[in-house]
């Protein structure tokens, strides 16, 4: 997967918004001013960070060798994902949904985007 079709993804979801608070090279993708994604754009391979359930998360990182505790994030809560072509994008793409809808749930109802 490549940059450009990862951030689309990224920022085809409802409300979200991409930002640099750390520095030049670290996207991070937002909803209601929470980060769902996080990604180093001049990363090869491309790395990104996405929040998981704990315990899907423990299963994810069993699965794929290519996922690893969340890098710079409470390892429990997050994972860093590295695109080297060893999971489909199909999977990713859920990853990704799944970390929007984690942040969106613990978003007070009447901020949740519509």
């Amino acid at each position: 997967m490549n940059f450009e079709t990862l951030r689309s993804y990224l920022l085809s979801k409802p409300a979200a918004v991409e930002t640099f608070p750390f520095d030049e090279e670290t996207l991070v993708l937002k909803v209601c001013g929470k980060m769902f994604a996080l990604l180093n754009i001049h990363g090869d391979p491309l790395r990104i960070n996405l929040k998981c359930d704990p315990d899907k998360a423990e299963v994810l990182r069993e699965l794929f060798p290519a996922i690893l505790p969340g890098y710079h994030m409470n390892k429990r809560h997050w994972n860093t994902v590295i695109l080297d072509g060893s999971i489909v994008d199909e999977e990713i793409f859920s990853m990704i949904d799944d970390s929007y809808d984690l942040v969106v749930q613990g978003l007070p109802k009447s901020k949740r985007p519509v």
